[in-house]
């Protein structure tokens, strides 16, 4: 488990394309944290490094998008929000093997998807003091679930 502390949403978007120079398909990423906490902003930084076609945008409103790209595994984008289980994100039909995996709002609903999985869970401080740039810093806990995600040694503070 690593925890950064990431100060900026141009920050989130390079811990997204951080991330997003680990990942290949069958990987499977949960981004937990509350309303604009930051999940999508990573995921803008993370499809931005994947080169995938089409914007990023939140998932509210579609349970999963597709965001395919010129060469290598999509993008499947995944708001968890509104379903209960692991049946229900099961039901979607993803093609967890073939695809990068970002679901937002998927904790305890991994249950028998795979037994790897890369969860990331963001806080962002509520009346907290804000900086010059009148952004909140987000706190985010990285933990690795299973083998694939044993060592995070990859993993360093992204620049800014």
């Amino acid at each position: 488990m690593t925890t950064l502390t990431i100060p900026t949403p141009d920050a989130m978007r390079e811990l997204g394309a951080l991330l997003a120079a680990q990942l290949r398909a069958g990987d499977l990423v949960t981004l937990n944290g509350e309303l604009g906490a930051g999940k999508t902003t990573l995921t803008r930084g993370l499809g931005a490094a994947l080169g995938v076609r089409g914007a990023v945008t939140s998932p509210t409103f579609v349970l999963a998008r597709t965001h395919p790209r010129e060469s290598g595994a999509p993008l499947v984008h995944v708001d968890a929000y509104r379903l209960a289980t692991a049946i229900e994100l099961d039901d979607l039909d993803i093609d967890f093997a073939a695809s990068i995996v970002v679901v937002e709002w998927g904790a305890g609903k991994l249950d028998g998807i795979t037994d790897d999985w890369l969860q990331l869970d963001i806080v962002r401080p509520i009346g907290g003091i804000e900086s010059e740039e009148g952004v909140e810093p987000r706190t985010v806990t990285i933990t690795g679930h299973g083998a694939r995600w044993s060592d995070l040694g990859w993993l360093s503070a992204p620049r800014h």
